[in-house]
C-alpha cells in the first residue's frame, strides 16, 4: 500500500514538474514533437567501423545526432472507450406551470337579493348545480300578466278570422252581382245605374276585406307581442337562479345570504381541473420538433409525475421572448394537482442516434465549440463537435458522432487533430 502511494506521489510530482517548468516542451510533445525534447541535450561521438581494405590510422571523427523525422513521432498515450450509437427517444425539455382547463366567473344578469345559503370555496359542484338564488320580487306577477295578455290575444283570433271570411264572402257576392249587371246592360236588359251600383258594392266589399285583414294582422301582432312578454318574464325568472356552467370546484365563496347583486355582480368563480393543462414556452429552435398529439412527461415540483399529450402549439411567437406557447393536457381525476404548480416538461420527439459518454470526455476546441476527441482508423486524434441531448447519472447522451466511435475519455486535453495516439481501451458501462 505504501509503495502504491509513493508511486502515485511520484507520478503526480512528475506531471506537475512537466506542466509548470517544462510547459512549452510538454505542449510541443503533445502536438507531435519527439519525446527527446523532454531530455537534456546531449552529444555523442560515433566511431565508424573499420573494414579490411580501409586506410590505416584513420582518425576518430565526431558525428552530431540527426534530427527527428516525422515518421518517428512518439504516440501519446490516452484512455478511450469503444461506443456504439443507439436510437433513443429525443425530447424537448422546458419548464412551465399548471393551469385550469376552464375558469369562469359566474355573474348576475339581473338585480336581486340573494336568498340562498352560500357555498364555501373548495366545494365540488356538478353542471347545473345552484350557486346563487335571487329573490323573484314581482317578476312572477309580471309573468302572470304576460300570460293573461297572450291568452286574451289568442282568444280574439276566431272572431277576427270569422269577420275576414264574412268580408271575403261579401266581396265574392258583390263581384257576381257586378258581372251579372254588366252582362245584362250589354244586352239591353239593365240600366247603367244598376251597373254603377253593383260596381260600388264591389269596392265597398273590397274595403271590408282589407279592414278585416288589418284587424286579423293586428290580432296576430298582439299574440306575438304577448308571447314575447311571456318569454321575457320567463327569462327574467330564469336569471334569478345562477347555476354552475360545468363540473368543477368553487374557487371563492358564493355571494353571501342577503347581499344585493346588480347586473354583472359576482356570484362565484368555478374552475375545472380535470383534465388540467400544463403551459410551457418552447424556444424558436425547438418549435419545429414539437407536434400536436406528441406524448409529454410532466414532473411537478411537489413530486408528482404524470404523462399527457400536446393539445396546442401556438403559431405566433411572444414578441419579447420569441418563444411559442405549448399546452399539454393531463388527467387529474383525483384532483391532487392544483393550478399554478411548477412543472418540468419533456416532450417526446423523433428518435435520434446517440452515444452515452462519460461527462468528463467533453472538451472544447480552439473556437470554443463543445465536442469530444475520437480516434480515427489511422490512430490519430480528431475533434468532433457534438450536440448535448440528455444528462443522466451514467453520463451524457450525445448526438453528432458516427455509429461506431472510439472516444478519448482521458488525455483528450493533451492532443490535437492529427496527433498519433496510443489508446488503452476501457469497457464502457451503459
Amino acid at each position: 500500500m505504501r509503495i502504491a502511494s509513493f508511486l502515485s506521489a511520484l507520478l503526480v510530482f512528475s506531471a506537475l514538474y512537466l506542466v509548470v517548468f517544462e510547459r512549452d516542451v510538454t505542449r510541443a510533445v503533445s502536438r507531435g514533437a519527439p519525446i527527446s525534447q523532454l531530455l537534456p541535450s546531449v552529444s555523442w561521438t560515433v566511431e565508424p567501423a573499420t573494414q579490411s581494405g580501409d586506410v590505416e590510422n584513420t582518425d576518430e571523427s565526431t558525428a552530431e545526432p540527426s534530427g527527428p523525422k516525422d515518421d518517428d513521432r512518439v504516440a501519446v498515450k490516452v484512455v478511450a472507450v469503444r461506443s456504439q450509437g443507439q436510437e433513443i427517444d429525443n425530447a424537448v425539455i422546458l419548464r412551465g406551470q399548471t393551469e385550469a382547463t376552464r375558469k369562469v366567473d359566474v355573474r348576475a344578469e339581473t338585480t336581486g337579493q340573494v336568498v340562498s345559503e352560500p357555498l364555501r370555496k373548495g366545494a365540488r359542484v356538478e353542471r347545473g348545480d345552484v350557486l346563487c338564488q335571487l329573490d323573484p320580487g314581482t317578476r312572477e306577477i309580471a309573468l302572470s300578466d304576460a300570460l293573461a295578455r297572450a291568452a286574451e290575444a289568442e282568444a280574439r283570433v276566431p272572431e277576427t278570422q270569422a269577420r275576414l271570411q264574412e268580408a271575403q264572402s261579401r266581396l265574392d257576392e258583390a263581384k257576381i252581382n257586378y258581372n251579372a249587371a254588366k252582362k245584362l246592360a250589354e244586352d239591353g236588359f239593365a240600366t247603367e245605374t244598376r251597373v254603377a251600383s253593383t260596381e260600388a258594392a264591389v269596392k265597398a266589399a273590397q274595403a271590408g276585406v282589407a279592414s278585416a285583414q288589418a284587424r286579423f294582422k293586428s290580432t296576430q301582432s298582439g299574440i306575438q307581442s304577448a308571447q314575447a312578454a311571456v318569454a321575457a318574464a320567463q327569462k327574467e325568472i330564469e336569471r334569478l337562479t345562477l347555476r354552475a356552467p360545468f363540473a368543477g370546484l368553487i374557487e371563492a365563496d358564493t355571494a353571501e345570504l342577503g347581499s344585493l347583486l346588480q347586473p354583472g355582480g359576482l356570484c362565484s368563480t368555478i374552475i375545472q381541473l380535470d383534465p388540467i393543462k400544463v403551459v410551457g414556452f418552447v424556444a424558436e429552435s425547438d418549435m419545429p420538433r414539437v407536434k400536436v398529439g406528441s406524448m409529454a412527461a410532466v414532473s411537478l415540483l411537489a413530486g408528482q409525475n404524470t404523462i399527457g399529450s400536446v393539445s396546442f402549439l401556438s403559431r405566433s411567437a411572444d414578441k419579447q421572448t420569441r418563444t411559442f406557447q405549448v399546452d399539454i393536457d393531463i388527467s387529474n381525476k383525483d384532483g391532487v394537482i392544483a393550478e399554478g404548480q411548477t412543472a418540468d416538461i419533456m416532450i417526446q420527439t423523433e428518435g435520434t442516434l446517440a452515444h452515452l459518454i462519460p461527462q468528463s470526455a467533453l472538451t472544447l476546441n480552439d473556437d470554443g465549440d463543445l465536442g469530444v476527441r475520437i480516434i480515427t482508423d489511422q490512430s490519430k486524434a480528431l475533434f468532433v463537435p457534438i450536440g448535448l441531448l440528455r444528462d443522466t447519472e451514467k453520463g451524457v447522451w450525445l448526438a453528432g458522432l458516427p455509429k461506431s466511435a472510439s472516444v478519448i475519455i482521458r488525455g483528450q486535453e493533451y492532443v490535437v487533430n492529427g496527433v498519433l495516439v496510443d489508446a488503452i481501451y476501457e469497457e464502457l458501462t451503459q
